[in-house]
């Protein structure tokens, strides 16, 4: 008698099953997109910058307006949210045409304690792109090296 490992039926190996499922499983014409959920919406984008003084968090948001966003600090959480309703309805003499749409996102992130300073943080929407700058406190500024002398 021989051991005979089966592959549930399919009649490709298990290697081109594999991939078969990875190519239908994924958005056609851009496997790197990683801001595509299953819901067929997206998150947008973020970049986080530090620099010696700062933190800058750009949003990429266009077509959006500054009221559509919800910025809020709960401890060290910081939640950068949208939500935007659109309705048109045109009416003709036989025919009447709704549009709507909802869009909304929520992006979260854990601010470091002791390293930003709260009390100062801005934002400004400009051209499509939501900017943070979160200030770091003077403890978690880079500080100049100090000399030690020998003695």
């Amino acid at each position: 008698m021989s051991i005979v490992k089966r592959n549930n039926g399919s009649l490709l190996p298990a290697s081109t099953r594999t991939l078969f499922d990875d190519f239908f499983s994924r958005e056609l014409f851009n496997w790197g997109n990683t801001n595509f959920s299953s819901t067929l919406t997206t998150v947008p984008s973020v970049n986080i910058k530090e620099n010696d003084n700062h933190f800058e968090v750009e949003v990429a948001a266009p077509g959006m307006e500054k009221e559509d966003f919800r910025i809020t600090l709960e401890g060290n959480l910081l939640t950068i949210s949208s939500s935007r309703k659109n309705e048109m309805e045109d009416m003709k003499e036989n025919y009447t045409r709704r549009e709507f749409s909802y869009q909304s996102f929520q992006r979260s992130f854990e601010l470091a304690k002791d390293v930003v300073d709260e009390e100062h943080i801005e934002a400004r929407y400009d051209k499509g792109v939501l900017k943070l700058t979160i200030p770091k406190t003077e403890k978690a500024k880079k500080q100049a090296p100090r000399l030690i002398e020998i003695q």
